[in-house]
């Protein structure tokens, strides 16, 4: 038996298929929201719809954006031939938020795995490659410390490695597991400042 009317059992099965959203969360938030000012809901919904229609990926490095290019990529005073090679958008924000890093980012959208079928041509790696026909001194590989990150890390440098571009990997300090949105600045500037090469 449904405990609430059609509206409120859509609204929580929606944000339930959020992720990192359970149902208790999600029936939590659509309370919230129920309750909220009509206006305060309308400017939320207009600025996901927004969000939807006008971010897109940077023609660079790949992140999201509302521009054509990033921020990042347009500013001049970065260091565009040392480029760090993420996972997501989070993980560049995550290095970001050092601010001692002064080189671009790519930023790959995912990692290969094979148990989830995801190749290579299933992330950006080609359009990394195609980045390295220009002026590159070094790729920072910083990948998650997880089995897809690790995998992935080996295949870029395998791809690299025969340009002579150098290739570096963050150092520990990242704990094996760990997603690096998640991990305090001090330990991610430690990883950035010791990286080997590959």
């Amino acid at each position: 038996m449904d405990l609430y009317s059609g509206h409120i059992n859509k609204l929580i099965e929606e944000l339930a298929a959020l992720p990192g959203i359970g149902s208790k969360s999600a029936q939590r938030l659509a309370f919230y929201l129920i309750n909220m000012p009509q206006d305060r809901v309308k400017r939320l919904a207009d600025s996901i719809l927004e969000a939807k229609e006008n971010v897109r990926y940077c023609r660079e490095c790949y992140t999201l954006t509302d521009n054509e290019i990033c921020p990042v990529c347009a500013n001049k005073k970065r260091d565009h031939k040392t480029i760090m090679v993420v996972e997501n958008t989070r993980d560049l924000a995550a290095y970001e938020k050092t601010g001692r890093y002064e080189g671009v980012y790519h930023v790959l959208h995912g990692a290969i795995s094979p148990m989830l079928g995801i190749g290579p041509g299933d992330i950006k790696l080609k359009e990394l490659i195609e980045r390295l026909e220009g002026d590159v001194k070094e790729v920072i590989i910083a990948t998650n410390s997880s089995l897809e990150g690790e995998t992935t890390a080996m295949y870029i440098s395998k791809m690299i490695k025969p340009t002579g571009i150098r290739v570096t990997r963050i150092a520990s300090g990242v704990p094996v597991g760990g997603d690096l949105e998640y991990i305090d600045e001090v330990t991610l500037l430690r990883a950035l400042e010791g990286r080997v090469e590959l």
